[in-house]
């Protein structure tokens, strides 16, 4: 026969479930709207009723009540790995995306300031002063275009070093993110093993560790690997960026100048020097690959690839200009004199310079036709026109960056619907619902008042035994 006392425990054990029930759904409600924050549940399991000693043991009565086994935190490992990897692959095609995008920017083109209609103008000096050699204003006009292609050329080029020095020092931003965040996930593995080991709950310090090994997946693709003792380790290039509760650290090596970095840029272990790190994905591989250093084949980083391009321009141009120039007679009957000329000690596209002063210095006239012919100009002007020529050389530039930016774009669009995707999955499954939550109130809210209708019940039973008793029959 149970005990009336028993009874009034196993009510007690309802009383307390319910109220932690209602903790626990409390604590979702408020927290509907905090980034990274996974759903939380009471797990319960009923008490057996009592043995009874003996030779054959048995349950004697109902059992005695309800125990709270644990607060679970209802994520997903298989969810929260699709997650990270969506993660590392739009950080890295957005930080492309990003980069060409800008490249193509610089460019300038279509525009009437862009270098491909600088080259029609300075053709089409050429072509004025064919028709009018005597006339010191074309030849002036020419030399003024003349500057200006130069000049736009030597201003392409400077905004590609900008770019890629700019994001040269953004990786430096990038890499300190992410050792913070290493660090910061050591810490919180070894909070979170202590706070399991005590037989606590360690749910909300489980939630912050997995929005920052997302954060580090989104900056150089980390997998994770969950360890028995609540702890995760968490792998960089195959290698071990935290382990347990020790961190590592990562060290960005390479010049910060386009012009010198001819070895690129890479990630190294600190602890290491000189063993780069091969990123699988990240922002950090993004950056990375675009700070690339140009190659033969032309299939380098995007912006040192530019700049080359920018640098074989400009010695296209004066190349093919000079050959025809030099072959032309000046006004004072010489020739053999270059139009364009190259400063020592700097890239071609900065150090293009045009050599003639005045007007008399341009080589405008065929050997033997006077000082009024302008034979030497008209052929000059037709170097634009050819399949070699520096105008097809920048259309292809320009067509090449813009095809790569359009579809790095792409990438980037289908890499970012990809993550939200996943994050919408991981959300359906970990994420709050409000109208989930109110009714689960309302069910624990029911079971609060049916333990606390039940304790009542027991003690006016035991109010009616222990006060009534021995009173029948007076």
């Amino acid at each position: 026969m149970g005990s009336t006392f028993g009874g009034l425990s196993t009510a007690y054990s309802g009383l307390m479930a319910a109220r932690t029930g209602i903790d626990v759904t409390g604590q979702n409600i408020v927290n509907v709207t905090t980034e990274g924050y996974t759903r939380q549940r009471v797990t319960t399991s009923s008490v057996e009723a009592p043995t009874r000693a003996g030779l054959f043991s048995a349950g004697v009565g109902a059992g005695q009540g309800v125990s709270v086994d644990a607060i679970a935190r209802l994520g997903n490992l298989q969810l929260d790995g699709q997650v990270r990897a969506a993660a590392s692959a739009s950080g890295y095609q957005t930080v492309r995306a990003s980069g060409l995008a800008s490249l193509e920017a610089s460019l300038n083109e279509p525009k009437t300031t862009g270098l491909g209609a600088q080259l029609d103008k300075f053709w089409a000096a050429w072509q004025s002063l064919s028709n009018n050699p005597s006339e010191p204003a074309a030849g002036s006009v020419l030399l003024g275009q003349a500057s200006t292609v130069a000049t736009t050329i030597a201003s392409g080029y400077r905004a590609v070093d900008d770019q890629w020095t700019s994001l040269r020092q953004g990786v430096d931003g990038l890499a300190g993110q992410l050792n913070s965040a290493a660090t910061q996930v050591a810490d919180l593995n070894d909070r979170i093993r202590t706070a399991l080991q005590a037989g606590g709950s360690a749910n909300e310090l489980i939630d912050q560790r997995s929005r920052l090994t997302e954060t580090i997946a989104t900056l150089a693709g980390g997998t994770v690997r969950e360890n028995k003792d609540g702890t995760v380790d968490v792998l960089v290039g195959g290698n071990q960026l935290v382990a347990g509760t020790s961190a590592r650290s990562v060290a960005v090596v390479g010049e910060y100048r386009l012009g010198s970095a001819t070895a690129g840029v890479h990630l190294e272990w600190s602890h290491r020097p000189g063993d780069p790190i091969a990123l699988d994905g990240g922002s950090i591989a993004g950056s990375l690959s675009l700070l690339g250093p140009a190659t033969a084949a032309g299939t380098g980083g995007a912006l040192a690839e530019a700049a080359a391009s920018y640098d074989a321009l400009a010695t296209q141009l004066a190349t093919q200009v000079n050959a025809v120039h030099s072959t032309g007679n000046r006004a004072d009957g010489t020739s053999g004199h270059a139009f364009f000329g190259q400063k020592a000690g700097v890239p071609a596209a900065l150090g293009l310079v045009v050599l003639p002063t005045s007007v008399g210095e341009i080589a405008s006239a065929a050997p033997g036709s006077g000082a009024l012919d302008g034979g030497i100009a008209g052929a000059i002007s037709q170097v634009g026109t050819g399949t070699g020529s520096p105008d097809r050389t920048w259309a292809s530039i320009v067509s090449g960056i813009g095809a790569a930016a359009k579809t790095e774009d792409d990438q980037a669009t289908l890499t970012r619907l990809a993550s939200t995707a996943a994050t919408s999955r991981q959300q359906s499954s970990a994420g709050v619902s409000l109208d989930e939550e109110n009714v689960n109130l309302m069910s624990y809210q029911h079971a609060y008042q049916g333990a606390a209708r039940v304790m009542t019940a027991i003690d006016e039973m035991l109010d009616t035994l222990i006060n009534g008793m021995g009173r029948v029959g007076r």
